[in-house]
């Protein structure tokens, strides 16, 4: 565990390698996650905010974490302009994500859900490096997707069958492979807008296509 509900962060925290969860846990156990972190993802912006975390991170595998002080951060952020831009951008983003997990939630089938979400952690791989001939390491179980997407176990087994099964992916050895790209987006209705994959931070020219 990163960060518990009710600790007071001392600085924000980098994922540099591996993968993590936000969650909250409502009073009768059952457990909602509301982000995944990939590398190079900041984990608790909100830090410089709250005086407590409203919520849990935790590690899904082993993972590599840099811990930037708070105060020195803040001062950085003065001196340095971009960075206050990149950390803005960060935040924007994250929200952006947030928006576009409750739409997924509130208006698709679980098919949908399930292949959205795919399409989403597809890209942010690839903004990373991470993913080589349409295949990238996926360590979650059908029980964190379905987490993500607010499905029971069964209907997340058999969304990912159906989605199988229409050769769009495959999603063996916790490792996911694309093989049918656009009509899998097209699916999900799944627009990349909201992710700000065409634009680095304190930037105004686009970057490579991705996808």
């Amino acid at each position: 565990m990163l960060l518990d509900r009710g600790m007071q962060p001392s600085g924000i925290h980098v994922l540099l390698d591996g993968w993590a969860c936000r969650y909250t846990m409502l009073v009768d156990g059952r457990r909602r996650i509301v982000a995944f972190y990939l590398p190079g993802d900041v984990c608790d912006f909100d830090v410089f905010l709250l005086a407590g975390m409203d919520q849990t991170i935790a590690a899904i595998t082993p993972a590599r974490v840099a811990v930037v002080d708070a105060p020195m951060l803040a001062g950085l952020a003065i001196d340095h302009p971009p960075l206050t831009q990149a950390l803005w951008w960060e935040s924007l983003t994250a929200a952006a994500i947030q928006r576009a997990w409750t739409l997924n939630v509130g208006q698709r089938s679980a098919k949908q859900r399930i292949a959205h979400l795919l399409c989403e952690l597809y890209l942010r791989m690839d903004r990373v490096g991470l993913v080589q001939d349409g295949s990238c390491a996926l360590p979650l179980t059908q029980f964190h997707l379905g987490d993500a997407c607010a499905l029971t176990s069964i209907h997340t087994n058999r969304a990912l069958q159906e989605l199988r099964r229409d050769g769009l992916l495959s999603l063996e050895a916790r490792r996911l492979t694309i093989h049918d790209w656009p009509a899998l987006v097209d699916l999900a209705a799944f627009d990349p807008a909201y992710l700000q994959l065409s634009k680095e931070p304190g930037t105004s020219g686009d970057s490579a296509a991705l996808g």
